[in-house]
Formats: C-alpha cells, sequence, structure tokens
C-alpha cells in the first residue's frame, strides 16, 4: 500500500468470488466469533490499560453487523471485517508457530491523552476511532502498551491479514539470509538462486533493484481487477495456476532500465519469495518462524498464505494477532534487536529505512509529504527516521526508533487506495505527545 503522495499504491485485488472456499487449518488460538476476551496475555503483566472492545464501528451497519459481519470471499465492504480477520480460514496457508516463551509486554496504568489534528480541528483518540473503519489500533513504546483497542466486534486473539505489510517482513527475511551467508549480496542476480528464472527480466535483476522495487519490469496495478496485480493474486492466493516460478515468469518486459525509476510492483517482492525459499532450503513461512517469530517472542501462531506450489505469497497475506504485529515494529523500533539479542542485523534494518543519497527515485520530499522507499519500506520525509509497513484497505505499522514508538493499524477501509491521511495524522500526534515533557518513559 503506497501513502498519499507516493508514485503508486499496493498491488494486490481481490476482485474477484470464488465458488469454492480453500480451507486451512484452524487458529491454535481460536477465534472466539467476535465474543469480548478479557484478562492478560501471555509474558503480559496486568494493568488498567487493558483492551478495550466495542461491538460495533463507523457505520457499522454497512459493514455487516446485523448478520454478524460475515465471512465470505466476497471483495465488497459489507465482508471486509469477516474476510479480513478469517483470512486464512479461506485460503490455505502454512502456520507459523508461536514462540515457546512469549515476549513479556507491560502496560501502562492508564491511557496517555492523545490528540492529534486534522482538517484543522483537534481529535482524541476515541474521536478518531468513530470517524475511521479502524478493526484493530495499538500503540507501543518501549514494550509497554499505551493503547489497544478493536472494533466490529473483533478481538485480540483473531489474526488479521497484513496484505503488503508482509513485505517488509520478507525484506528483513532477506537481510537475515544475507548474514547467514545463504544469499552473498543483495547485488546478485535473481537467477542466482532460481535457475528457472534463467533468461528472463526478473532473473537478470539484482536483488537490490527488485528490493527496491526499480527492476524497471512492466506491471501494472490499478486495482480494475484486470491488471497485473489481480492476475498474481490469482495465480497465487487463489491458487487459480501453478503458482512458484510460474506465477512470475509472464511479467518479462524491461521498459526501464534498472535503478533507475519507483514503479511498485507486487510480483518484485514474489520474486524475492523465491530466492529466500530457494537459499535457505525451506519454506519462508517456517524460516519467519525461526528466525524471527520465536527469537522476538510472538505470542500466537500466525499463518502466511501460499500458493497451489506451497510457495508463500511473500507479497502479502500473513496473518498475526495485533500484539504480535507490535512486536513486530518494536522489533524494528529497536534496530532488530530484542533484548540483547541482535535478531535482523542493526545494519540491515538500517539500509532499508534509508534511502542512499544517490537514489533520487526512491528519496521522501518534506514539502509535497512524499514518501520514499527503501527496501520493502515506507519512509516518512524529514530529518527524524521514521518508517512504515502498508497493506491496502488501511492496515500500517508506523515505527520512529529514536523513541522506540510503534503504533498497528488494521482497518476495512473502502477503498483500496486508502491514502491513510487521517491515521497519518494520528501517528504524527502520537509521536509529538509521546516524546514531549512528561509523556509516557519507554521501557
Amino acid at each position: 500500500m503506497k501513502p498519499a503522495g507516493a508514485p503508486r499504491t499496493d498491488g494486490l485485488v481481490l476482485g474477484i468470488a470464488l465458488a469454492a472456499l480453500i480451507g486451512c487449518a484452524s487458529p491454535t488460538r481460536p477465534d472466539l466469533g467476535g465474543n469480548v476476551v478479557t484478562g492478560s496475555a501471555p509474558g503480559e503483566s496486568s494493568g488498567s490499560s487493558a483492551p478495550r472492545f466495542a461491538a460495533g464501528g463507523p457505520h457499522a451497519e454497512e459493514y455487516g453487523a446485523r448478520e454478524g459481519y460475515p465471512v465470505k470471499v466476497i471483495h465488497r465492504a459489507p465482508f471486509f471485517v469477516g474476510l479480513f480477520s478469517h483470512y486464512d480460514q479461506i485460503f490455505e496457508g502454512r502456520l507459523v508457530r508461536r514462540a515457546s516463551a512469549p515476549s513479556r509486554l507491560t502496560r501502562a496504568a492508564a491511557e496517555p491523552a492523545l490528540r492529534y489534528e486534522y482538517e484543522a480541528k483537534t481529535f482524541t483518540v476515541d474521536e478518531y476511532l468513530a470517524r475511521n473503519p479502524t478493526t484493530g489500533l495499538l500503540i507501543a513504546r518501549g514494550n509497554t502498551i499505551l493503547v489497544e483497542r478493536y472494533q466490529y466486534a473483533r478481538n485480540d486473539r483473531q489474526r488479521f491479514t497484513s496484505f503488503s505489510m508482509a513485505k517488509t517482513v520478507t525484506a528483513m527475511l532477506i537481510g537475515i539470509a544475507i548474514a547467514e551467508g545463504r544469499i552473498h549480496s543483495v547485488d546478485d542476480l535473481a537467477a542466482t538462486y532460481v535457475p528457472a528464472l534463467t533468461g528472463t527480466a526478473y532473473g537478470d535483476t539484482s536483488l537490490r533493484n527488485l528490493l527496491q522495487m526499480s527492476s524497471g519490469v512492466l506491471f501494472s496495478e490499478d486495482y480494475s481487477g484486470h491488471d497485473d496485480a489481480g492476475r498474481l493474486w490469482t495465480e497465487t492466493v487463489a491458487q487459480g495456476g501453478a503458482g512458484g516460478v510460474e506465477a512470475v515468469k509472464p511479467y518479462n518486459e524491461r521498459i526501464r532500465s534498472s535503478g533507475t525509476t519507483f514503479s511498485y510492483a507486487s510480483v518484485e517482492t514474489e520474486v524475492l519469495g523465491l530466492v529466500l525459499r530457494s537459499a535457505v532450503g525451506r519454506p519462508v513461512a517456517d524460516y519467519l518462524q525461526g528466525k524471527m517469530w520465536e527469537p522476538m517472542g510472538a505470542e500466537a501462531d500466525a499463518t502466511w498464505l501460499i500458493d497451489r506450489s506451497g510457495q508463500e505469497a511473500t507479497y502479502c497475506c500473513l496473518n498475526a494477532v495485533l500484539r504480535d504485529y507490535a512486536r513486530l515494529g518494536l522489533l524494528l523500533a529497536h534496530d532488530g534487536r530484542v533484548g540483547e539479542r541482535q535478531i535482523i542485523p542493526k545494519a540491515w534494518v538500517n539500509d532499508a529505512t534509508t534511502v542512499p543519497a544517490d537514489s533520487w527515485h526512491l528519496k521522501p520530499y518534506a514539502a509535497t509529504r512524499h514518501f520514499g522507499y527503501g527496501y520493502q519500506t515506507w519512509i516518512f520525509p524529514g530529518e527524524r527516521r521514521m518508517f512504515a509497513l502498508l497493506g491496502l484497505h488501511g492496515q500500517a505499522i508506523y515505527v520512529d526508533p529514536s523513541s522506540r514508538l510503534v503504533m498497528v493499524h488494521t482497518a476495512v477501509s473502502k477503498e483500496a487506495r486508502d491514502s491513510n491521511a487521517e491515521a497519518l495524522a494520528l501517528w504524527r500526534g502520537v509521536v509529538e505527545g509521546v516524546n514531549r515533557p512528561g509523556g509516557p518513559p519507554a521501557s
């Protein structure tokens, strides 16, 4: 998903209603059908700033409240709430098991009084939720949860789909594989690891240019349902084709020189996923479990959707509970470290979340609030280093490393091309609020 001012937007189109549902294993931590869940999560201390749940939300009837937020594979707003929180019960996925010992999260004694400016008015978090179709909102600093809210009868045991937030996860796994020597260099060509791509445009593209969405290969993402992104989704998540290498081979026309122009293309992350699978010699979901999910102390199982060949759709469709998305954001806020353990190389996290001085096609611009792009990661304009993982329909994890602050946002925005304008305003208000004198301390 692209933020406001970015050249293009995220590439995942659900556009086709499937006649049959593709099953997968039920969540290990069961979905509770929208019922309120109380009590502390594993590894979490008690506190009065506990999760808060709401049965409704803005325009709840339009989102299927009367029908109990039905779960159907139809890409229309009345089904978004059920669909986006049950993606891995509809499509086939691979399990990413929770950590044997969840990392400890504390809770603030009370929610801080946070405010933000939007359209020349001042709003609170409560007012934000009353105005926006947010299914989950979690704000954390250090290892302390400041705010945790759910709407539309969603709860903290449900897994919310990431859409393109998964792209950043794929990039971080590439960095780990390089540190382990499984991938030699970001300047290697994709075909070095996926011989079946030899002689193709993507096979002749470096991992660096794939990470930066700068291959120069023609790929359309216009959300028409008839574009290349829709075709890729059908061939992978919907299992309408063979998957694997065959899903990326059709995109084979280079129209610009590599490394000169940014053009957002979900297929480039899928190529990275094929490289990763070949380089590490095991499924991407298994690598995620061993290298990130277990070490960061995830409290719940996650899933990653797969195509017919068993390859993860690495451009999208990781599914996790909100607090584990927060743990992921906090891992990045700490430059890849949990406690004394460096999980992702610090230098890689820094490279992934900054733009090289000579890469003008990737730079953010403060004057127009135009976001930049790193390694599968959106970069805020301005001197302060901040970045985001973004997915269509309003999914986001915002990260401010200097204050160890993250905001996780899951949503059911009606438009795939949601600019996230008010969510960005909320984030800026949160950053300002926690960093002013007397704000909540980082743990």
